[in-house]
């Protein structure tokens, strides 16, 4: 019988259940929303990982124990080689070396990729692997651009092939900041992935106590690898190599420094894979914390950056990390002179001076970590170390005024330790001012913060000595200046880190992901 209507054609036979059953349902899955997304993601139940034991932590600290060495083979060993023994005009020098730190904004581009581009699987660790063998080949290249600086520099003087020499320089240190970002980046990421609340302080403590440990072995390095002249007194400040008539001998040069060159990288490299080696596989809380993780539209650079400057509480705290880390670190660019002008002592002398600060910076964050952190919180501990540093520059100045060698390296000291403090603490509290999904994007952040500062710490304390040489006819007045602005800078940051809050800052955030997150499911 014929009906004259269009028979619904019969559906084909299926042969496999499961596919049946996913083409029947998709055609009405509903738009998910980010209530959805939870949910889904707390229907199982999530086997809890394993806490990070001490081992591990010390292990991830051979990282940053291999940044310290890295840090002194290019700020100390190539700087110290380009001014004593090369020749090199001292400005060249240092704005060649500084170009790393001016390609450090790249260091929120890195963070985000590493939170949303995972390498083979892995969120942090390829992206640390891959930059340190980046950093460790470039630190043995600008050498090798240093030899041929040197060579134009005594056949030819300062001509145009010198001078494009330095260019080159300046451009492999950029390369060399590139990959530095790359690595040290992801690198902290990792340290908010793998930690919690209740040991991420004893992991700071350690991981950039073992950061002292290898700037004090760089040194150790440096130190035995160049004679620096016996000059005492006033004579440091009028001492300048570049003026001599020395003419250093780059083929035995080469064969001393060269191998050093070669060798420490690539312990520095094998540190750094024995550092991170399943660590992120094992430990990670990344994809427990995140939303965002399994899916494919990730939150981008620009959405990630919304999110950052969604909280008043990020430009504090970026402001509080610009001022504190140019309040640390001003004193740089002038101590040794300090002890050379107004103390009287040798440069050997002067160059021993870091080993008191160094010492008591190293037992700060040691201590910090474990003991005070635990006790008073991050936010006291950070402020307690800056009220400690005010004291110690008073004492600086007050070392100066008496003349007193004694009371200076104690003042070092005591510097060093309210240093270690403010760092341990100032740290802990820079991995709690992140959320998982941009974890990533909100160190770079910070790592900007603290890379801008230290590039403009050195430049600022020479400009305000300066000054003061200008204002004040007795040389402790004008290095006391110095210092003095430094316990100014001080206290603005403790005003500043009074207005940080935690609590705000992360709802804040949590609430721009999910107007990231849900504007992205609506479109």
């Amino acid at each position: 019988m014929n009906n004259n209507h269009p028979q619904t054609p019969k559906p084909k036979p299926c042969l496999n259940a499961k596919n049946c059953l996913v083409q029947d349902v998709s055609k009405y899955k509903p738009k998910m929303t980010i209530n959805d997304i939870s949910a889904a993601s707390n229907s199982q139940p999530i086997k809890p990982l394993p806490k990070i034991k001490l081992l591990t932590m010390f292990r991830l600290g051979l990282f940053q124990m291999g940044l310290g060495i890295m840090s002194l083979l290019t700020l100390g060993v190539i700087n110290r080689i380009m001014i004593d023994e090369l020749t090199v005009l001292p400005w060249i020098a240092a704005t060649a070396i500084a170009m790393y730190q001016f390609v450090s904004p790249v260091r929120v581009w890195f963070g985000q990729l590493s939170d949303t581009k995972p390498i083979k699987g892995y969120h942090r660790s390829g992206y640390v692997w891959m930059g340190a063998i980046l950093f460790t080949t470039l630190s043995f290249v600008a050498l090798q651009v240093v030899w041929q600086l040197g060579r134009s520099i005594q056949a030819t003087q300062w001509s145009w092939i010198s001078y494009g020499w330095a260019i080159v320089l300046g451009f492999i240190f950029a390369c060399y900041g590139l990959a530095l970002s790359m690595s040290s980046t992801p690198f902290a990421a990792l340290l908010v992935d793998v930690s919690d609340d209740d040991n991420r302080s004893q992991l700071i403590g350690i991981v950039w106590s073992m950061l002292m440990v290898g700037i004090v072995v760089g040194a150790i390095i440096s130190s035995q690898l160049l004679n620096t002249p016996e000059i005492c007194g006033t004579a440091i400040l009028a001492y300048d190599p570049t003026q001599t008539a020395k003419m250093a001998n780059i083929p035995t040069l080469q064969a001393t420094v060269n191998p050093v060159f070669m060798i420490m990288p690539a312990v520095v490299l094998v540190m750094c894979f024995l550092a991170t080696w399943g660590v992120e596989s094992r430990y990670s809380r990344f994809s427990l914390r995140s939303q965002t993780v399994q899916r494919e539209d990730q939150i981008g650079l620009k959405d990630a950056l919304n999110v950052l400057t969604a909280s008043r509480q990020t430009g504090l705290f970026f402001g509080f990390i610009l001022i504190l880390t140019l309040s640390l670190f001003m004193q740089d660019a002038v101590m040794e002179p300090y002890g050379g002008e107004v103390f009287g002592m040798c440069i050997s002398e002067t160059t021993q001076l870091n080993a008191f600060f160094g010492g008591g910076t190293l037992f700060g964050i040691a201590s910090t970590g474990f003991w005070v952190v635990p006790r008073l919180g991050k936010q006291r501990t950070t402020k307690l170390g800056c009220i400690l540093a005010v004291a110690c520059f008073s004492l600086l100045v007050l070392a100066g005024s008496l003349e007193s060698q004694s009371l200076l390296k104690s003042g070092l000291l005591f510097f060093g330790l309210a240093s270690g403090m403010i760092t341990a603490g100032a740290t802990s509290l820079m991995l709690d001012l992140t959320v998982a999904e941009t974890a990533g994007t909100f160190i770079g952040a910070w790592g900007l913060a603290q890379a801008m500062a230290r590039g403009l710490s050195t430049v600022l304390g020479g400009t305000v000595l300066n000054f003061g040489k200008m204002l004040f006819t007795v040389p402790v007045f004008s290095y006391g200046l110095v210092f003095v602005i430094q316990g100014i800078g001080m206290i603005l940051a403790i005003w500043l880190l009074g207005k940080v809050n935690i609590q705000e800052f992360r709802d804040n955030a949590k609430s721009a992901i999910s107007i990231v997150m849900e504007g992205d499911l609506d479109g």
